[in-house]
């Protein structure tokens, strides 16, 4: 389904990332992939890339940091002539955020939980852009929980991803017109790094194993999330972007 395609794959920090995932299947399916990294993360990132198959490049990207962008995009273009597609699986939020209701949180807290978890979408397409051009027709596909409610301890991140949602709409209107698409996949809870950091997480998995539709094993589905972005960094969906897909069991559609 990747055949001849190069993609950039963000948030890879260890197996258990849904971003690793994604990048086993698209080695699995014909793509070149790349990594990147940052911070202190970017040794794990290191390590955990040589344990795909093909050993991917690990670039050093702080999405805070327009140097690392701009360096990393630049050294992308001269060296893989073109990118196919992204995928953005990046986020964070002060421990403030999470789990201590709206209050807690200052404006530095939050504006750097909105920087990283939302504005990073913007940043990281808008650095890549010429090589996604080159490209003829990309995908950029982001990994999102569904923030049309309200969650347990789930706080700014929440309103974070509310902000991710809407820039995707906006970023598929302006990047249409090139052929790029920008989609999310909206997961059910998965057992990832992340998810440690989410003090109401339990609450989440014993709600989903009881009322979606499918069920949720929140265990196991890091594999249902990652065919999803397959699809989508594919060719097999050509005229769908802005759009949230659901990967959650079917949660989404029932109600109390």
């Amino acid at each position: 389904m990747l055949s001849n395609k190069t993609l950039l794959i963000t948030g890879v920090l260890t197996e258990d990332s849904l971003a690793f995932k994604v990048a086993r299947l698209a080695e699995e399916n014909g793509a070149k992939i790349i990594l990147s990294g940052a911070g202190r993360g970017l040794s794990l990132t290191k390590r955990t890339a040589q344990k795909l198959l093909s050993e991917p490049e690990v670039l050093e990207i702080d999405v805070t940091v327009p140097e690392q962008l701009e360096e990393a995009a630049k050294y992308v273009t001269d060296n893989y002539t073109k990118l196919d597609g992204i995928l953005h699986s990046i986020g964070y939020a002060p421990p403030n955020c999470l789990g201590h209701g709206m209050f807690a949180a200052d404006w530095n807290d939050v504006s750097l939980n909105l920087n990283i978890s939302a504005y990073s979408l913007k940043s990281l397409v808008q650095a890549f852009l010429p090589a996604l051009r080159l490209s003829g027709a990309a995908s950029v596909v982001g990994l999102d929980f569904d923030a049309t409610v309200s969650w347990p301890g789930y706080d700014w991140m929440g309103v974070a991803k509310a902000a991710y949602e809407s820039l995707a709409r906006y970023l598929a209107r302006d990047l249409g017109p090139e052929n790029i698409r920008v989609n999310l996949i909206a997961a059910g809870p998965v057992k990832t790094i992340a998810a440690k950091s989410i003090p109401a997480f339990p609450q989440f998995e014993d709600v989903w194993a009881s009322k979606a539709p499918l069920g949720w094993d929140s265990t196991d589905k890091m594999l249902a999330v990652a065919k999803a972005c397959i699809c989508l960094l594919s060719d097999w969906f050509p005229a769908t972007t802005g759009e949230i897909i659901h990967v959650d069991g079917g949660y989404h559609a029932v109600g109390a």
